[in-house]
């Protein structure tokens, strides 16, 4: 079913608006885009548009296509279920769908992710009880999805599963605090060239990351081609006791890594 998703909208959407198009065309057919995704992901699922629970934070202009930064904001944060992020005219349009459990704080999530020519991108808020709604920002970049991960294949899978996790400073017990995970992982997208043999090296990317804190879950976060290489992720969670975080990871082919961190609780 994964496999027939992609390939779907690989045919239909990896195709970019006809040179001479104006501005209004553009947007037309950027929007019929969008509703042919959301009719993918979303079934006959309503997505309501809103400027309210959900706001993205994106270059105007991406500096790497490659390693673009997002920023997801959700003001009304106890509504919010899980949120998931596409980023329209890449071959895979969903980026990635992280549901929030109980010991997260659902304020507002960083990623970074591949970017392949000029795009809408959007963000899609589900409430629990169930409503969806999208908020939208265009980005200008290209050829992020076929940018090499490094000088071959072997270099880049150097290390991979490795974790770091960095805090926020005093970080206490019962009130929200941030962290950023950081996965060593070359996310390798299907459209790369190997510089080595000339050859396209096949996908490999974390598929799958679940963070929790003792039997809590902080967040599930599902992922595709469209994440940057080496993944990072910031979130917030509420600290709950001395149980350090735990984090497993694994990609589509079958790896799999896991990894607990202490949490620097303050002390005063």
């Amino acid at each position: 079913m994964r496999r027939t998703f992609s390939t779907a909208l690989l045919t239909m959407f990896c195709v970019s608006s006809a040179p001479g198009v104006n501005a209004s065309e553009a947007d037309a057919e950027r929007e019929e885009r969008w509703q042919q995704i959301a009719d993918y992901i979303f079934d006959d699922r309503k997505v309501i548009p809103t400027e309210a629970l959900i706001s993205i934070d994106a270059p105007k202009r991406a500096q790497d296509a490659a390693l673009v930064p997002i920023t997801l904001r959700m003001p009304e944060k106890d509504k919010i279920k899980s949120v998931y992020l596409v980023i329209d005219e890449n071959p895979v349009p969903l980026a990635a769908h992280v549901t929030f459990g109980p010991a997260a704080d659902a304020g507002a999530l960083h990623l970074r992710v591949r970017v392949d020519t000029y795009t809408n991108i959007h963000a899609v808020a589900e409430t629990k009880d169930g409503k969806l709604f999208s908020n939208a920002a265009f980005v200008k970049a290209s050829g992020g999805c076929s940018a090499p991960s490094g000088p071959s294949d072997a270099e880049a899978m150097k290390g991979m599963g490795d974790m770091r996790m960095k805090f926020a400073e005093n970080v206490r017990q019962g009130t929200p605090s941030e962290a950023t995970l950081m996965i060593r992982h070359p996310n390798f997208s299907g459209m790369q060239m190997n510089q080595l043999t000339r050859l396209y090296t096949p996908p490999r990317y974390v598929e799958k990351v679940i963070v929790s804190q003792g039997d809590q879950t902080i967040l599930e976060v599902t992922g595709d081609i469209s994440l940057s290489t080496n993944p990072a992720l910031g979130f917030s969670f509420v600290p709950a006791g001395q149980a350090p975080i735990r984090v497993v990871a694994s990609d589509n082919k079958g790896g799999k890594w896991e990894q607990s961190f202490d949490v620097p609780l303050a002390t005063n």
